[in-house]
């Protein structure tokens, strides 16, 4: 069973989620808290596997959550849900580092998934927002599943969960300059120019 902590601050949207998870048989709902700040502290003493957190929040927001565990190296999944149908959104949740973005209108069949990938160490983003923000990605032609090798894929998972190469290093045990070649390679093999444009091309062609 996998353990979710949610962090919304509408209490009917909570009760909502947490009913829908229980009928799944696949996640259940550790805790509930209102705001970024609650999460935190709560994460100190009851870990959860997936946090399924809004954006908008009193306190502490749920792309500055994001950036508060990843900026104190804590590689906690977290799948942001919102109502706003907003790319920029879209582009700073996974700039800060957040595993997963979808529309609060997804199926309960859709949300399981979501929560199960994210879980497994995966990515998942709504479709249309990657297709808004990834100018020629989706026109390009599909990625050879082929084209990254395992350790690059690796590596760009760890840069799409918003590691810093420094992050990266300690994580897989190899010297800051290795990763930062790879991290080149990943750029040059993928043609983008920079990590968030590798990142939402992987996401789309599903390489990682």
């Amino acid at each position: 069973m996998i353990r979710v902590g949610l962090v919304d601050d509408q209490a009917l949207v909570r009760e909502g989620i947490a009913r829908l998870l229980e009928l799944s048989g696949v996640a259940t709902t550790e805790w509930q808290c209102e705001d970024g700040e609650s999460a935190l502290a709560l994460l100190k003493t009851l870990p959860v596997d997936v946090l399924v957190c809004d954006i908008r929040m009193p306190k502490l927001d749920g792309i500055s959550l994001v950036r508060r565990l990843r900026g104190a190296g804590n590689a906690q999944p977290v799948l942001v849900l919102t109502t706003f149908d907003d790319h920029q959104l879209f582009m700073d949740a996974l700039a800060a580092g957040a595993n997963g973005f979808l529309l609060k209108d997804v199926s309960l069949e859709k949300l399981i998934n979501a929560i199960q990938t994210v879980s497994e160490g995966g990515f998942i983003a709504e479709p249309r927002l990657v297709t808004q923000v990834s100018t020629g990605i989706a026109d390009a032609p599909p990625a050879d599943p082929d084209l990254l090798s395992n350790k690059e894929r690796e590596i760009l998972k760890l840069v799409a969960g918003g590691l810093s190469n420094r992050e990266i290093a300690g994580v897989i045990h190899l010297a800051e300059g290795t990763v930062k070649n790879h991290v080149s390679n990943v750029l040059t093999k993928l043609n983008c120019r920079d990590r968030t444009q590798a990142v939402l091309y992987a996401i789309h062609w599903q390489l990682i």
